[in-house]
């Protein structure tokens, strides 16, 4: 089993809205969370939502670079039903915020 918990920016800033955590309750993982995704507002088309994914940053001869923490095996992808799960997790937080508000 495995749940994505969303965390509202305070105070957004640039278009980053929300970090994401994935917490595990069974199997080997159980106990654990996978936490650096991030949910931004898409600057592009089509309007919506991007996710960035954990990743580390590095330096070669002075130039930063990122190194993706959570890659695909074989299918490039593999990312896409983490992703729509992440934004429908996000669309239901944000359901419910609306609803508290009324």
């Amino acid at each position: 089993m495995m749940t994505v918990k969303i965390l509202p920016v305070d105070h957004p800033t640039n278009d980053k809205v929300a970090d994401a955590e994935l917490h595990f309750g069974a199997g080997p993982l159980d106990g654990l969370k996978l936490v650096g995704f991030s949910i931004w507002t898409r600057r592009t088309a089509p309007a919506g939502y991007s996710i960035t994914y954990p990743a580390r940053t590095y330096s070669v001869n002075g130039e930063a670079r990122s190194f993706a923490l959570l890659r695909p095996v074989t299918d490039t992808k593999a990312h896409d039903a983490l992703r729509e799960l992440i934004l429908a997790a996000w669309a239901e937080h944000r359901a419910a915020e609306q609803e508290a508000g009324r």
